[in-house]
């Protein structure tokens, strides 16, 4: 029997994650299924305690299931119960601190997907140079529709915005000139968890060409209202640009969309949300401070950082591969800078040099 105080401590929980973290019905109901496993697994131990119930919550999930259910849980389903249940305990470590303060912060950091039900998943995005074989792809001018998702693709990678919010997107909230997406709620545009953010397209200008194109076709022809993934009409074996609102369905057309666009182009199918990855991805192996790291987060509209580390922070196979190889190469000779400033250096001693820099150091704060 389910421990009535579990219960009631648990259903605050979600009223935190609706009222404070705002997120949608669908994703407190997806939590709600999670945390059922965790209330019936202590039974009628209280939560507090939950260190000293056996068998240890990792163990019960890999042996049970919720009434109805059949069957193993998949190892993704195991991660994301586990991880909820953790942010859970820490929550009611941090909202509670005289009830819980007997159970262990070590315990509730040993919360993790068991052993054996852990897959290795390569991590799987679209690559810059696949974007750019998309651009290259030759397309008639009068296509609008094959035109259109060029555009879309390559701005899905330029943005790294999600496709329910790309679908929803009107020709108002793109400037390309300033490189801006404003993803505001405002505009109509619809976004995980209702969130408003203006996010930033990446600086490559081969790729922010083709966007440029599509932009300026539909800007001369459709109010800035209209969706800038425009619907596209075929009659008579004409295509014209449509200013409709889109569809309920309209993520789903775009993911349609895109698989096409790859049978033309002739490569593998990726979906929209790998265009995401991709621009993560790719922009995290160019970051080179924590601010840049925090930058990325941020354009992601990730509402944490340790958000971003988790899903995207793991690098391509062929480049962890790289870098590991190249901690065993020879460290680089340094060569000696050229010039008759060079050779007057290198006559001096270690000390002399300091010194010279020292003095150098002085005069420019002087200059």
């Amino acid at each position: 029997m389910v421990n009535r105080n579990n219960y009631l401590v648990a259903k605050v929980y979600l009223e935190y994650l609706d009222s404070v973290q705002q997120l949608d019905a669908c994703s407190i109901g997806r939590y709600w299924c999670y945390l059922k496993y965790l209330l019936i697994w202590a039974d009628e131990a209280l939560l507090s305690t939950a260190a000293d119930v056996r068998p240890t919550f990792a163990v019960y999930l890999t042996t049970t299931r919720l009434d109805g259910e059949s069957g193993q849980l998949a190892p993704s389903t195991l991660k994301k119960v586990i991880q909820t249940v953790k942010r859970f305990f820490q929550w009611l470590k941090m909202n509670y601190p005289s009830e819980y303060r007997k159970l262990p912060p070590a315990w509730i950091d040993t919360l993790r997907t068991p052993r054996g039900a852990q897959t290795v998943v390569d991590h799987q995005f679209i690559t810059v140079e696949e974007v750019q074989c998309l651009a290259h792809l030759t397309i008639a001018d009068d296509d609008l529709a094959l035109r259109r998702d060029r555009a879309a693709a390559i701005l899905l990678f330029l943005s790294g915005i999600r496709a329910g919010a790309f679908s929803t997107l009107p020709i108002d909230a793109v400037d390309l000139p300033n490189r801006t997406i404003r993803q505001w709620t405002s505009l109509g545009v619809e976004t995980k968890n209702d969130k408003s953010a203006t996010t930033y397209l990446l600086d490559l200008p081969e790729l922010l060409a083709v966007v440029q194109d599509w932009d300026d076709l539909i800007r001369a022809q459709l109010p800035p209202t209209a969706m800038w993934y425009t619907p596209v009409i075929s009659q008579w074996g004409e295509q014209t640009l449509s200013s409709d609102a889109p569809g309920a369905n309209r993520a789903i057309a775009v993911n349609k969309r895109i698989r096409n666009l790859f049978k033309v182009a002739g490569m593998k199918y990726q979906s929209p949300h790998k265009f995401r990855h991709g621009h993560a991805v790719y922009s995290l192996q160019h970051a080179k401070t924590m601010a840049d790291y925090k930058a990325v987060s941020m354009n992601l509209m990730h509402q944490d950082i340790r958000v971003t580390d988790s899903i995207y922070a793991p690098l391509a196979s062929n480049e962890v591969q790289q870098r590991i190889s190249g901690l065993t190469s020879a460290p680089a000779v340094p060569t000696a800078p050229a010039g008759e400033m060079a050779a007057f250096i290198n006559t001096l001693s270690k000390g002399q040099r300091s010194e010279a820099l020292m003095a150098i150091a002085q005069l420019m704060t002087q200059a």
